[in-house]
């Protein structure tokens, strides 16, 4: 098989060791201690599914990865991955330890600029479910204010009392908050958003320095590391950061991939529009393009039709206005195809879930799988 990217191509040569490199999206709920054993339970399932053999080495960490082996065979073939997740969980709590008091203005500042910046809108443009995801949180504080308001006049209507009015919607708006809010992790979903324009308008230092130092551990890789291949994956709004990255070690080495081991980018369940589509987010965009046209990388771009959380059916290329060729390789991923009908239909109402089936084991054998 032959994947053509543009005058770009790779053949799908025997590849015997492969450096993995893994950029998750935003996600607090599991950091990698919890990220290694649901890749390793979702690891038997790839092993049922495909019917071979597979196992996991022990866990290293470093500052800025946690690291493992992983080693797969069949009848006839036998793989030694060097897996290397990215950590920035802490960068992620840094933004979960903030109050309300200042989560919620910050996360309203941030709804604005994505507004104004005209993000909006080219989600509405490019796949309406994504503005509707951009809308949720922020909808629903509102529904709250609501509610504490509705309490209150209640509470009006039957003491005609102004104090005990204030009071009660007072009272409401902190039981709102201890419940339904934590229930449908809009702290999260705020802090998302904020981290989102933090990276549009501003730079993280500790994020600036971590992709800084994978992006120079590629480069050298690229040279020493005895792969057959380096496959750099990023996941949701993990793949902003890989084209980060990657753009990052092509400045260090612009034949990064021509020369040395062939280097792969894949991007799944990509929030590269999120950030693309906001005016302010030029440095991104001329990211996006270097390593669009880097000749030594071969970009392939995955997306799922019933995952809100990503651009289904879109050319991020040509959203962002910038030229199509070349790009990457599009492919549409039908999650129904994947799974069990009983599974499915299980999560099908979940969007996290299906968000990440990305990165989970199949039922059945497909096209896509992350594992293979």
């Amino acid at each position: 098989m032959v994947f053509i990217v543009g005058d770009k191509s790779i053949s799908a040569a025997i590849i015997a060791k492969r450096l993995v490199v893994h950029i998750g999206g935003y996600d607090p709920i599991t950091p990698h201690a919890t990220a290694r054993l649901r890749f390793l339970r979702e690891l038997a399932r790839f092993e049922r599914t495909w019917s071979i053999k597979a196992s996991m080495g022990g866990l290293h960490e470093s500052p800025d990865q946690a690291k493992w082996s992983v080693i797969t065979s069949g009848p006839n073939w036998h793989v030694e991955s060097d897996y290397r997740l990215v950590l920035w969980d802490d960068v992620i709590e840094n933004f979960s330890r903030q109050t309300s008091w200042r989560r919620i203005p910050l996360g309203f500042i941030a709804f604005l600029d994505f507004v104004w910046g005209g993000a909006l809108w080219g989600y509405l443009r490019t796949n309406w479910p994504y503005a509707i995801f951009f809308v949720y949180p922020f909808l629903m504080f509102g529904c709250f204010i609501d509610a504490a308001y509705q309490v209150g006049a209640v509470a009006w209507h039957h003491s005609h009392s102004i104090p005990l009015a204030v009071a009660a919607g007072f009272f409401a708006m902190p039981i709102l908050m201890l419940g339904p809010w934590r229930w449908l992790h809009l702290d999260v979903l705020f802090d998302d958003w904020i981290f989102a324009r933090d990276y549009v308008r501003t730079s993280n230092p500790t994020i600036e320095k971590r992709l800084e130092n994978i992006a120079q551990e590629i480069t050298l890789a690229a040279d020493s590391s005895g792969a057959d291949e380096i496959l750099v994956i990023g996941h949701s709004l993990g793949a902003v950061l890989a084209v980060d990255i990657l753009s990052r070690a092509l400045k260090l080495n612009p034949l990064l991939g021509t020369t040395g081991i062939p280097l792969t980018f894949l991007s799944i369940g990509s929030s590269i529009l999120k950030i693309g589509l906001h005016r302010a987010a030029s440095r991104f965009r001329t990211a996006v393009e270097r390593v669009a046209k880097a000749p030594g990388i071969v970009w392939g771009d995955c997306q799922a039709r019933v995952d809100i959380m990503n651009f289904y059916n879109s050319d991020p290329m040509a959203e962002m206005s910038l030229p199509s060729k070349p790009g990457p390789v599009i492919r549409l991923v039908e999650f129904s195809r994947m799974l069990k009908a009983a599974m499915y239909w299980r999560i099908r109402l979940r969007p996290y879930r299906l968000h990440c089936q990305f990165i989970s084991g199949n039922d059945k054998r497909a096209s896509y799988d992350y594992f293979m």
